[in-house]
């Protein structure tokens, strides 16, 4: 019996490294699929990558997001199953969660739930993280929700923060642990919804 393909979407906002290391982790996964990227901004690098990999990518934006609006249509199309954030700077709106409920998940560049809300993604965090003195940091992998950073918590991984430690070295540390972590993550969530 042939094993269902599971449809994911990647949202992203930016240059798109966790995007293009999902992709490569599942290029050859017998049952799980990169289907579609989607972006929020047309200048996003995230969708170059797409091209480069021959993975089909769209923008999304404003009126897209009514609940009848082309983001349904889009994840309709697609036959999407599973929604991962990579790096995406916007508020999903609440007929999206209700419609993917425990499906629909997001990487945080810390430990929540400090340094997570409007306005803490990439460098922010970073440099909060190493103004408050924390002797360590790292990344929280949670189920999205109505608020940012809010939802449950599936797995965090951490690491230290060097007294000489900038925005940029902590965050190459944790740009290790989202390499490392995220797509098994990603998959066994997947696997285990099936």
């Amino acid at each position: 019996m042939m094993k269902k393909k599971n449809h994911v979407a990647i949202f992203a906002s930016g240059s798109g490294t966790n995007a293009q290391n999902l992709i490569e982790y599942f290029r050859d996964h017998p049952t799980i699929h990169i289907s579609i990227i989607v972006s929020n901004r047309s200048d996003a690098y995230v969708l170059k990558r797409a091209e480069n990999e021959n993975v089909p990518h769209v923008v999304l934006s404003g009126k897209d997001w009514g609940e009848n609006g082309n983001a349904s249509q889009v994840l309709r199309d697609y036959g999407i199953d599973f929604i991962v954030l990579a790096g995406y700077l916007r508020l999903l709106p609440s007929w999206l969660i209700q419609k993917y409920p425990g499906r629909i998940v997001n990487i945080h560049p810390a430990l929540l739930p400090n340094y997570g809300g409007k306005g803490m993604y990439g460098e922010h965090v970073h440099k909060a993280v190493i103004a408050s003195g924390d002797k360590q940091s790292g990344i929280t992998i949670h189920y999205v929700n109505e608020d940012y950073d809010k939802g449950d918590i599936i797995f965090q991984a951490r690491c230290p923060v060097l007294p000489s430690d900038t925005p940029d070295s902590l965050a190459e540390r944790i740009h290790e642990l989202e390499y490392e972590h995220y797509p098994r993550v990603v998959e066994k969530l997947i696997m285990s919804n099936v």
